[in-house]
C-alpha cells in the first residue's frame, strides 16, 4: 500500500500560516508581549523559548538509528556522493543562490546560507517513503548526517558567512556571524536533544524493546516538533505587528531562491545518481536526504546568534512553509521518474 503523508505533515504549511496570524494578532491585541518576553529571558537567553527549540529538535534526534553508522562504508560509492552532494553541492548551491537574490539584504542572505548549511535529518524520511526510497539507506544517511552536523555546522557557518563573501569580492556590505555564539548554539540546541535522542534510544530500547520504542514512543513524540516550531513562531510574529504589511513581499523574496534551491538540488542529486548506475530505491534516498534542510536548526541558530525578532529567524520559518507543498511535487516527479528511468 502506497504510504500517506500523516495529517499534520500534510497541512505544515497551513499550520505555519495559522501560528503567523496568531502571532501578529497577539502582538496586537497585547502590545506589551515583549515586556513579558524579557522577563522569561536570562542574559539573552529567554528560557521557555530555548526549552522549545530543544524539543524542536529532539524527536528527529531520537529516531536515528545510531548503530547504522557502523554500515556507513559497505557502500563507500552511495556514500561518497551523499556526502558530496549534502555538504559541497547542497551549500555551494544556496549560496549561490542567496548572493543572486539577497545580496542587498545581508540579513536575510545570511538566514537563507544557515538554511543550506543545516542538511535534512527529520522530514526526509517521510519523503523517502512517500517516494518508495531505501528506509534502511534513508535513515544511515540521517545518522551520517546528525553526527556529521555537529561536527561540522559552526566550521560551513564560519566559511560561508564569515570567509567566502570577501574572497570572492562580494564583501561591500558587511557581513560577519560570531563563530563562539554559533558553537554555543550548536552545542545547546543540537547537541543536547542529540545526547537526549542517543540516551533515550539506547536505554528505552534496552529496557523496552526495539519494536516499543519504534512503534509507540517514536510516534507519541512526534509531535512535539511542530508543536515547538509554532510555539516559536507565534512568539517570534508577536513581535512584528509593527511589519505586517511589509512581510507577504519578503516571503515571497525570501521563497523564490528556497524553491529553485530544492527543484535544482533534486534534479542534480537524481541525474547524478542514475549516472553512477545507482539503483532507484538508494537515489530517492540520496535525493531527498541532499534536498532537504534542518530548519529546526537553522531557527534555534539564528534566535540564539541574532535574536527572536530577527530577520535571520524569519527567513528559517520560511523555510518549512516553502519545503512541504514543493517536496511534495517532488515525490510526484521521483514516482515519474521511477516509471520512466528504471523499468
Amino acid at each position: 500500500m502506497q504510504p500517506k503523508l500523516k495529517f499534520l505533515d500534510r497541512y505544515l504549511t497551513l499550520w505555519i500560516f495559522l501560528a503567523m496570524i496568531v502571532g501578529v494578532g497577539l502582538g496586537n491585541y497585547f502590545p506589551n508581549i515583549s515586556q513579558v518576553t524579557k522577563s522569561l529571558s536570562s542574559g539573552t537567553t529567554n528560557i521557555p523559548l530555548a526549552i522549545g527549540l530543544i524539543l524542536m529538535m529532539y524527536p528527529s534526534l531520537a529516531k536515528v538509528d545510531y548503530g547504522l553508522l557502523t554500515q556507513v562504508f559497505k557502500d563507500k560509492k552511495v556514500i561518497s556522493i551523499s556526502l558530496f552532494l549534502n555538504w559541497i553541492i547542497g551549500p555551494v548551491l544556496m549560496f549561490v543562490l542567496a548572493i543572486i537574490f539577497l545580496r542587498d539584504e545581508p540579513d536575510y542572505m545570511i538566514g537563507l546560507i544557515l538554511i543550506g548549511l543545516a542538511r535534512c535529518i527529520a522530514m526526509v524520511i517521510v519523503w523517502n517513503d512517500l517516494a518508495k526510497g531505501n528506509r534502511e539507506y534513508a535513515a544511515l544517511l540521517v545518522a551520517l548526517n546528525s553526527v556529521f552536523q555537529i561536527v561540522s555546522y559552526s566550521f560551513f557557518v564560519w566559511l560561508f558567512i564569515n570567509v567566502l563573501p570577501k574572497k570572492l569580492g562580494l564583501g561591500s556590505f558587511t557581513v560577519s556571524v560570531p563563530i563562539y555564539e554559533v558553537v554555543e548554539s550548536v552545542l545547546i540546541y543540537l547537541g543536547i536533544p542529540f545526547l537526549a535522542g542517543f540516551l533515550s534510544r539506547y536505554f528505552l530500547i534496552k529496557r523496552k524493546g526495539k519494536e516499543w520504542y519504534n512503534r509507540k514512543f517514536i510516534p507519541m513524540i512526534s509531535p512535539i516538533t511542530l508543536y515547538a516550531l509554532l510555539f516559536t513562531i507565534v512568539l517570534m510574529f508577536s513581535l512584528k505587528g509593527d511589519k505586517i504589511l511589509k512581510l507577504p513581499m519578503d516571503v515571497i523574496k525570501i521563497a523564490i531562491p528556497l524553491v529553485i534551491y530544492f527543484v535544482i538540488m533534486f534534479f542534480i542529486s537524481f541525474f547524478i545518481n542514475r549516472f553512477m548506475k545507482v539503483p532507484y530505491d538508494k537515489n530517492i534516498s540520496i535525493a531527498f536526504t541532499a534536498t532537504g534542510n534542518n530548519f529546526e536548526l537553522a531557527i534555534a541558530v539564528s534566535i540564539a546568534v541574532f535574536g527572536i525578532h530577527s530577520a535571520q529567524a524569519f527567513v528559517g520559518v520560511i523555510g518549512p512553509l516553502v519545503e512541504v507543498p514543493v517536496l511534495i511535487l517532488l515525490v510526484k516527479v521521483s514516482l515519474y521518474f521511477k516509471h520512466r528511468y528504471y523499468k
